[in-house]
């Protein structure tokens, strides 16, 4: 029996062409972004413990992962380690306005 009987509907097979990765051409790479370490420690130290430790651990990932080669994630690690060093020293603060406040210092 022939296979076109056998499957009237079928077309005849074709040949696929390749798969070629387009060529990307990459320029410099960005600045690397500041870690904020140094104000992640300060928070820690004298504003609010816990969100100065989250601070601090992104912190350290900058480094790494901009050395990696991973530039988003070295740019998204530095925000969140600056936005929890910022709330870290603002609730601080609020905590040491309510205290002198409420004549506790």
């Amino acid at each position: 029996m022939d296979n076109q009987n056998q499957f009237p509907n079928q077309q005849p097979h074709q040949q696929q062409q390749p798969y070629f990765q387009p060529h990307y051409v990459q320029g410099p790479p960005p600045s690397k972004p500041d870690n904020h370490l140094a104000w992640a420690i300060l928070s820690t130290i004298f504003c609010c413990l816990p969100l100065g430790i989250v601070s601090i651990v992104y912190s350290s990932k900058v480094d790494g992962l901009y050395n990696a080669g991973d530039y988003a994630g070295a740019f998204n690690a530095a925000s969140k380690a600056q936005s929890y060093a910022l709330w870290g020293t603002i609730i601080g603060f609020i905590c040491i306005l309510c205290g002198i406040c409420a004549g506790g210092l």
